[in-house]
């Protein structure tokens, strides 16, 4: 399953950047964010365990996270929970006036087919799909207050 979420935020990538990559401050300044935990560090490689709330429901997972700044992406690889194995890219791209954000879900349920299809259905359109506009939507209200200021 290859899923993406898009919005378009009225600051500079240098401002969006700062706000999706300090992770550890999520819980802070996304409400649906229950917890961020570094678990360790290795260069510039950061475990951490996650966990967010779908309208009151708890899910949890935990990713390796790899920022690349000069490329304005931020990876992360789940190496725990049910989404174990999936790959996430944020990608900022500058347009005029703005940034253009697009998270890239790709996961692969090792599940047999009907079974992995249904919990694809559910992982991704139910959840994943909710909480990342729910961070994309927080995210652009943060960004273009800062940048309006």
């Amino acid at each position: 399953m290859r899923q993406a979420d898009e919005i378009w935020i009225k600051a500079s990538p240098k401002t969006v950047y700062a706000l999706a990559e300090a992770v550890e401050r999520w819980p802070e300044i996304l409400p649906h964010y229950r917890y961020v935990r570094l678990l360790g560090t290795k260069g510039d490689v950061r475990t951490v365990q996650m966990s967010a709330s779908r309208d009151g429901i708890p899910v949890r997972w935990t990713s390796l996270l790899y920022p690349l700044p000069r490329q304005r992406k931020i990876r992360f690889k789940h190496i725990r929970g049910v989404t174990k194995g999936m790959d996430v890219e944020w990608r900022l791209i500058r347009e005029r006036g703005g940034t253009r954000v697009r998270i890239e879900h790709d996961l692969r349920l090792p599940w047999p087919p009907l079974i992995r299809t249904i919990g694809e259905i559910i992982v991704g359109r139910v959840f994943i799909h909710n909480i990342a506009g729910k961070t994309l939507r927080r995210i652009k209200q943060l960004a273009e207050t800062q940048a309006g200021r």
